[in-house]
């Protein structure tokens, strides 16, 4: 639904730019320069989410704050960032990208937004591998048949040598109701989940189980951050690390953070 709501926008947007007429001759046949519009009142929050629901009524950003660059403000919706200028005239949609750290950048306002969300998942409910000495943990979404989501769990005895623990929570990436989720479940739902998780990513089949899980919450919750494949790895802080990354550049991406990098 959220997913359908930025593309509603967009489409508003493409609408908006072919009802545009020509008001003045082209440049070099008389023309005047435009006069830039008089930006409106009010906090740049309050502009950006005006301008928006301007475009559509229903348009309920999750979150809206200083983006990580000047002029504009970071915008969360259905997981999907965007961002608009503070007067909120113009709107990108992309990964920012900090070329002096060579890594794409956050604002501290989307992170926080981020940890928020994932403090929400209790220990209980998530499937731990955790390092004998942790000094970084990361929060993995994962589903049980997705090539390198396997691939990620074998590399789970090295990540915790290198001190990452491995915190999973369920994303059945053909969504609820499909047979993804209900083998998820069944691997949330064991009597011993670990075992059950890293047998399911070997291609053994699941033994049903039932119970009450959090298998749907936590799919929900990895839409609202933005998640649409697996894995997706999210730092500590909020930083979404990607998709597979090998366990000698995920430790060095969380030394990075860790020493204050950009995200």
């Amino acid at each position: 639904m959220l997913r359908v709501a930025i593309a509603a926008l967009f489409g508003a947007l493409s609408l908006t730019a072919c009802a545009q007429q020509p008001s003045a001759p082209a440049a070099g046949k008389g023309a005047s320069p435009a006069t830039a519009a008089a930006p409106a009142s009010g906090s740049a929050d309050e502009r950006v989410r005006s301008a928006l629901q301007k475009l559509d009524p229903k348009f309920a950003p999750d979150y809206i704050g200083a983006a990580p660059f000047p002029g504009f403000r970071e915008v969360l919706v259905g997981g999907q960032v965007l961002y608009v200028t503070d007067d909120g005239r113009y709107l990108l949609q992309s990964q920012p990208y900090d070329i002096q750290n060579k890594a794409p950048v956050s604002s501290a306002g989307l992170l926080a937004y981020r940890q928020k969300l994932l403090a929400q998942v209790p220990q209980a409910e998530r499937i731990v591998f955790a390092a004998p000495n942790a000094k970084y943990t990361v929060s993995v979404f994962t589903d049980i048949e997705c090539g390198y989501c396997r691939k990620l769990h074998q590399d789970i005895a090295e990540l915790n040598r290198n001190g990452i623990s491995v915190e999973y929570l369920a994303f059945p990436r053909m969504g609820l109701g499909s047979q993804d989720y209900t083998d998820m479940i069944s691997v949330w739902c064991a009597a011993d989940r670990k075992q059950a998780l890293t047998a399911a990513k070997t291609g053994t089949p699941v033994t049903p189980k039932s119970c009450t899980n959090p298998v749907a919450m936590q799919y929900k919750l990895g839409q609202q951050m933005g998640v649409n494949g697996t894995p997706a790895i999210f730092a500590a802080d909020g930083t979404q690390l990607g998709g597979y990354v090998p366990p000698a550049q995920l430790k060095a991406a969380l030394e990075r953070i860790t020493a204050g990098g950009s995200r």
